[in-house]
């Protein structure tokens, strides 16, 4: 296997949107998930992709980690609460305005779903850390989405994270990753991910019936969706974390 980014290999773009993600079809219904290709294509050498060549002399993408620029001023403090859709619009504001990034921010790993639980997820976070450390940058944050929150989704979120284990370590595995490798915890981003829709799309995304006011709780979703039969609409608003990795 070998770790590129997309800048280098701009011929394995195909292959790299191909790559199956895990994630359930709601959370690719966000209003800012179509910033998500834009600043991608935009931003080829922030876009790490680990490749697998065959006997026959190809190369296949089987994993791949997405992060872009953005300016920061390093205070924890001003990370802000919209998390992983607040970071897509200020990538792309700040390119727009010709600011200097200062930090990057990772916004996902996937791998193929043959090649999960062999430890590559970590292996692609290192690459992107040092990736955004090569290009010059002093930090990269992630607005991270714990993979067995959805569990429990009726637990706050910083109730969640402050679970550890007896080794000290949090006691959700891909928190885990990210503090191994060096990260710090900075605090919840309450508003990461904001989709709403009709009960119609609703139902069409999840095969739930929707068919009461109140909290409806939708499998992978994070935290219960609301719901509005009088008024005919759903929203679910998804709570991460704030990671800090020092690269300076």
């Amino acid at each position: 296997m070998d770790l590129v980014t997309l800048a280098d290999r701009p011929d394995l773009e195909q292959g790299m949107w191909e790559l199956e993600t895990s994630w359930p079809p709601f959370m690719v219904e966000g209003p800012m998930s179509t910033l998500f290709d834009v600043l991608v294509a935009r931003f080829p050498e922030y876009q790490v992709l680990l490749v697998e060549g065959d006997a026959e002399g190809g190369d296949r993408v089987v994993g791949r980690g997405h992060a872009v620029p953005f300016a920061w001023d390093g205070d924890p403090d001003s990370l802000p609460p919209g998390g992983w859709d607040a970071i897509l619009a200020a990538a792309l504001g700040d390119a727009e305005e010709g600011l200097a990034p200062t930090a990057a921010s990772a916004l996902e790993i996937v791998l193929d779903p043959r090649y999960q639980g062999k430890g590559l997820s970590s292996l692609v976070a290192t690459a992107l850390r040092d990736n955004v450390a090569r290009l010059g940058l002093s930090d990269l944050v992630v607005p991270l989405r714990p993979n067995h929150k959805h569990l429990e989704p009726r637990v706050p979120l910083a109730e969640y994270v402050r679970r550890v284990r007896p080794d000290g370590l949090p006691h959700d595995p891909w928190l885990r990753v990210h503090v191994r490798l060096g990260a710090e915890i900075v605090r919840v981003c309450p508003a990461s991910m904001a989709i709403a829709g009709s009960l119609a799309q609703w139902r069409e995304w999840t095969g739930l019936p929707f068919d009461r006011s109140g909290e409806v709780e939708v499998p992978e979703a994070l935290t219960p969706v609301h719901v509005s039969v009088e008024h005919d609409h759903a929203v679910y608003v998804e709570p991460n974390v704030w990671l800090r990795h020092r690269l300076a």
